[in-house]
């Protein structure tokens, strides 16, 4: 089965208890933002309905968690990552899933199959290759960059960009719904097996 990346926002990071149930359950393979807390009892209660706009008024406070994640279809390995997440920390929501991965130069290097100075003088234009796309953000003194955009400048095709755009797509829309109308909204394996159904013809 192929391997996945991708990455969820979560209403808010795990805190350092949580850690363990999450790594029992993926075997350390998703990697979450965490609040060092160690007054449990100071902690907010779970809530017991969640919805969106409380974390439009706090998105300074999102979590995030990211993962390589195996599955039969990208929709299977979201959704199954989904419930690890959700299950391992009460009160956690998963609000919105991104599967064109931010990249550094090495994570560049290693995906188009080139060395480190090659990538470099792309970015740069020092061997008059030009227009290669701006870094997105910047973390921990590194640029990243976005696959999809490094890719179609190299002139690849990753099946796995053409397969994510719709299946994000759908997912996000199923979240959005879940948390609006939870009561309406279709099973996760109800969403994975339309999916299955739809991608080969849409991606």
């Amino acid at each position: 089965m192929p391997s996945y990346d991708f990455a969820l926002i979560l209403s808010r990071p795990l805190y350092e208890d949580e850690l363990d149930p999450l790594f029992d359950r993926t075997h350390g393979a998703v990697t979450v933002s965490i609040i060092s807390e160690p007054h449990h009892a100071d902690r907010p209660p779970a809530p017991t309905r969640h919805h969106p706009t409380d974390e439009l008024r706090s998105a300074d406070r999102l979590g995030n968690a990211s993962c390589n994640w195996t599955g039969p279809t990208l929709a299977a390995a979201i959704m199954e990552v989904v419930g690890h997440v959700e299950e391992s920390a009460p009160g956690v929501h998963v609000l919105r899933v991104e599967a064109d991965p931010l990249l550094t130069i090495r994570d560049i290097a290693e995906r188009v199959g080139r060395s480190l100075d090659s990538v470099r003088h792309a970015i740069t234009g020092a061997r008059g290759a030009t227009g290669f796309p701006s870094s997105e953000m910047s973390t921990a003194g590194h640029r990243l960059w976005r696959w999809s955009k490094v890719a179609a400048w190299y002139g690849l095709d990753d099946p796995q960009l053409i397969e994510a755009k719709p299946t994000v797509q759908a997912i996000n829309g199923w979240l959005a719904l879940r948390d609006v109308v939870p009561d309406v909204a279709p099973a996760p394996e109800e969403v994975t097996s339309a999916l299955s159904l739809v991608i080969p013809h849409v991606a």
